[in-house]
């Protein structure tokens, strides 16, 4: 098989990929813009790829493609309804980056909900050591027990962070974008009621036509002022111009963000011009990025090559 990789970086060098050449004839590429994503899989007989766009525009012709594999569990890049067209599967991995994305959820709410940066500033600067007193609170926080911790996509990662918020003692509510969400476990409520009763609100669904700037102004003016907004998913769930004048307004106290409209994030996005942490603390769409995960992504992808080439459907999602 003739197996390309278009964007091999995705899983970092200190990754191998190496067990893939068990498979087949692999060529590797560090990164695949837009513009270079059709001649790079003309002869490709199986594609592996995590943001490139695989559409009609790319895909027309590459005559021997049989399988599209994603390095990741979101697949909105390629055009499912095509590829069905065309006999091509098309596979992701499940669950991989589960504990890393959850992880992060509270590593950004504790950094913006605890000023994280502004007390370890204080320490480092020397203002700690020139105090007479034991402490210092100058900008108060408060505790998770007892507060209610909204999601937005109940899958996987919308319910390992419900197991967590309840464990620091969070009532848990969730809100089904699809509408087709079976769970059972916590209370789902409508989208105002997700955003009138929220302290604290993580975004963990897909996007979809549903889910594109599902929290714009009109959402951010119905959450509290004292919400912190978490978006772990997709960046275009969130509307950035309408999340930089709530912040600035003060509509919500503050968010955290590891996902942002266009990745890089772009100059001109109006939060690269947020420059107080307190309110705002934005990542570099690493909460997936564990060693373990990144490890795991790799693994999975092999499985589902090698079942794909046994005969067997393995996590494909346009059956």
């Amino acid at each position: 098989m003739r197996i390309v990789i278009l964007e091999r970086d995705t899983v970092g060098r200190d990754v191998s990929v190496d067990c893939l050449n068990e498979l087949g004839e692999v060529t590797i590429y560090p990164n695949t813009l837009p513009g270079e994503v059709a001649a790079r899989i003309e002869a490709a007989e199986i594609i592996i790829a995590n943001k490139a766009p695989l559409n009609e525009g790319t895909l027309k012709d590459a005559k021997s493609v049989k399988l599209i594999c994603e390095l990741a569990t979101g697949y909105d890049n390629v055009d499912l309804d095509y590829c069905r067209k065309r006999g091509i599967n098309v596979a992701n991995v499940v669950n991989y980056s589960t504990a890393a994305v959850a992880q992060h959820t509270f590593a950004l709410c504790f950094y913006v909900l605890e000023k994280l940066r502004h007390y370890d500033e204080y320490v480092k600067s020397g203002e700690y050591a020139s105090q007479s007193r034991f402490s210092n609170f100058d900008l108060p926080f408060t505790e998770l027990e007892g507060k209610t911790w909204g999601i937005i996509g109940m899958g996987n990662i919308g319910k390992k962070v419900a197991q967590i918020a309840e464990a620091f003692g969070c009532k848990v509510i969730f809100y089904s974008a699809s509408g087709n969400s079976s769970c059972k476990d916590y209370e789902r409520v409508t989208f105002d009621d997700l955003l009138h009763e929220s302290d604290f609100l993580s975004i963990h669904c897909p996007l979809s036509d549903k889910t594109r700037n599902l929290i714009d102004l009109e959402a951010l003016k119905k959450m509290k002022k004292t919400a912190v907004l978490i978006n772990v998913a997709r960046g275009p769930v969130v509307n950035d111009t309408d999340l930089h004048t709530a912040l600035t307004q003060d509509m919500i106290a503050g968010a955290g963000l590891d996902v942002t409209g266009t990745e890089p994030m772009r100059d001109e996005n109006p939060l690269s011009a947020v420059m107080d942490s307190n309110k705002l603390i934005i990542t570099p769409h690493l909460a997936w990025a564990s060693t373990e995960a990144r490890n795991r992504v790799v693994e999975e992808t092999y499985k589902n090559i090698e079942a794909f080439l046994n005969g067997k459907d393995r996590n494909i999602v346009n059956l």
